[in-house]
């Protein structure tokens, strides 16, 4: 039996890390990489990337339990992630020199760097939870 095809993604929405220390972690991403939160409380820290996604940062075991929202706006299945997570940002060719200065003025190391075949470079680093963190410049996929 065929299907029909499914309807369009518009993207991806939301990305989100797990963190054992929010205070840590939203001093590293709001300090270094310059993000300011659009909604924080103590189990969540949730800052736009972009213009239609949003990076979230999670309190490690915080969202293990169902929220129940209020009055009949429904609930949010539980869910978490444990070990180091991957997140590219997606950042302009002539703009990664000024990221790799700003992460070098922050302390914090180049992990490696990689230049991918369709021209685009990656430049990776960790956060204080050891998430490894990328800044992709254009051509990385197709998409981008």
């Amino acid at each position: 039996m065929d299907s029909p095809a499914p309807p369009p993604l518009a993207g991806v929405l939301e990305t989100a890390l797990y963190v054992d220390d929010m205070a840590r972690a939203r001093a590293f991403y709001e300090t270094v990489l310059g993000l300011a939160p659009m909604f924080e409380d103590a189990r969540l820290t949730a800052y736009p990337v972009g213009p239609r996604s949003a990076l979230l940062l999670f309190l490690r075991g915080a969202t293990t339990e169902t929220v129940h929202l209020p009055g009949d706006m429904g609930e949010i299945p539980p869910h978490d992630g444990a070990g180091p997570l991957h997140c590219a940002l997606a950042v302009a060719e002539a703009d990664l020199p000024g990221w790799e200065a700003r992460l070098a003025a922050h302390g914090v190391a180049v992990e490696a760097r990689t230049h991918w075949p369709r021209g685009s470079t990656s430049v990776y680093f960790r956060d204080p939870d050891g998430h490894l963190m990328e800044f992709a410049t254009p051509k990385l996929w197709p998409v981008w």
